[in-house]
């Protein structure tokens, strides 16, 4: 009877480690309104103009695959979550493009020099263009109709299209801090940044003969 119970106490050990820990969060992004029945894995996309931001988060405490039905104005399609971790589903019509943050990794410096400038400048083209992109890279560029897993981290801090990072935000309270823009978000500031390092450029007094 002892042994019994002792095999009954280990199968029941092992079912529960097997059993917990299970999380696949997915953050939705779409330009219209976002609604998801009581499943989560029905999402529909309302038609409007499309020039606004929505954003929705499911959670899944499942070890066995997701697969999510999303209905939008462009059509019905279906996206597998297989694993988890922390996901972007991109149901906007903007391709979506982030990267993971070093907030604080400056040491609190105030000004960027003209090489740095030139280096998140060309960094930032790469991006928006899909060279050099990768999870190890923890660089991303998500499609409209696509889903991309993003880090194993599920209480990372993402901040998505049109919102900005707070400067007092503390990142220590969270394992990682994830940037997301869209397309048209990312070719504004790489023109700004142009501008910037053009304007630089110009400046610099000719060295004396």
């Amino acid at each position: 009877m002892q042994k019994i119970s002792c095999y009954l106490l280990i199968a029941l050990v092992v079912c529960f480690s097997a059993c917990k820990g299970h999380m696949k969060k997915v953050l939705v992004y779409a330009s219209d309104k976002i609604t998801v029945d009581n499943s989560q894995k029905n999402i529909t996309v309302a038609a409007g103009d499309g020039t606004t931001h929505h954003e929705q988060e499911l959670d899944f405490t499942t070890g066995d695959p997701v697969t999510l039905n999303v209905e939008t104005p462009q059509g019905k399609y279906t996206l597998t979550v297989p694993e988890d971790g922390l996901w972007i589903a991109n149901l906007k019509t903007d391709t979506v493009v982030g990267s993971k943050q070093h907030i604080g990794a400056e040491g609190g410096e105030s000004r960027i020099t003209q090489d740095a400038l030139t280096q998140k400048l060309d960094s930032l083209k790469k991006l928006v263009a899909d060279q050099n992109v990768s999870e190890a890279n923890q660089n991303y560029f998500i499609e409209p109709g696509k889903i991309a897993k993003i880090t194993t981290e599920t209480q990372a801090k993402v901040f998505g299209p049109f919102t900005t990072v707070p400067g007092g935000f503390d990142a220590g309270s969270v394992p990682a801090i994830y940037k997301f823009y869209s397309m048209k978000e990312m070719r504004e500031i790489i023109a700004n940044l142009e501008k910037m390092t053009s304007s630089k450029i110009d400046t610099v007094p000719e060295t004396k003969k």
